[in-house]
């Protein structure tokens, strides 16, 4: 019963963040699994692939609806990533469970600080096709490895590259992660990791309404107050990885 608790509450936790800011769910789901629900790192990281598509999804078809997708260009700023995020996932499975959480304590520390940033991303009035080139190749081989969706990186690479407005760039983000996410599950597939589907599927069930109340959530407050709050969250759970994994 407890850890349904714990999947319920932290299912909402994740979908709020991606519905509201198009980052930073993911990189919350994946600590949730391992030190509420006893998953392993291996196992974390594959649910929370599984996670990140279904809530992406959803999120995806509620700013889509608002107009705030460029289908064209998030397509063309996942292709990038896409070899990078199957190789990654391929690789991701062989790696040391204590390896794994050390890298992804990182990765949250670095999003964590992005989001605590409180300047917003400069929208550029020229396209970087090589700079988007570069951002989606590495956003493609963080989600394949971690098992996070990277919106962190999506955001602010969508609006300084491809020259989109904040707003829209959220909306494209949620596409191209889950693309990624796609993609990076597939390349995991052959790997033996067995998931709880009894935590899981009402984790995901959560996290899907948490994602329709974000989209909400995020036109009555202020991005850079939702921005503070899920980055110092994001901090205080990277430490903690950090020193579970030391001890």
């Amino acid at each position: 019963m407890t850890a349904l608790l714990f999947a319920l509450l932290a299912g909402a936790l994740v979908g709020l963040a991606l519905g509201s800011l198009g980052a930073g769910g993911s990189i919350l789901a994946v600590p949730a699994l391992i030190y509420l629900l006893g998953f392993s790192p291996p196992e974390a990281t594959t649910a929370s692939l599984i996670i990140v598509i279904v809530t992406s999804l959803t999120a995806l078809v509620a700013h889509a609806w608002a107009g705030a997708v460029r289908w064209r260009a998030g397509l063309s700023f996942a292709a990038a990533g896409l070899l990078p995020a199957a190789v990654a996932g391929s690789l991701s499975v062989r790696v040391p469970a204590t390896v794994l959480t050390l890298c992804f304590a990182a990765v949250a520390v670095a999003a964590g600080l992005r989001m605590l940033r409180r300047r917003t991303p400069v929208e550029r009035a020229a396209v970087s096709m090589p700079r988007a080139a570069g951002a989606g190749a590495a956003l493609g081989a963080v989600t394949g490895f971690l098992g996070v969706g990277g919106g962190f990186l999506a955001v602010p690479a969508l609006v300084t590259a491809l020259a989109m407005p904040m707003g829209v760039a959220v909306g494209t983000s949620l596409l191209v992660i889950a693309t990624n996410a796609l993609v990076a599950l597939g390349a995991r597939a052959s790997a033996e990791v067995s998931l709880d589907w009894a935590v899981l599927l009402p984790f995901i069930a959560t996290a899907v309404l948490g994602a329709w109340d974000g989209r909400r959530l995020a036109a009555k407050v202020r991005p850079a107050v939702l921005r503070r709050v899920f980055g110092g969250l994001l901090l205080g759970v990277a430490v903690a990885m950090a020193v579970g994994t030391a001890l």
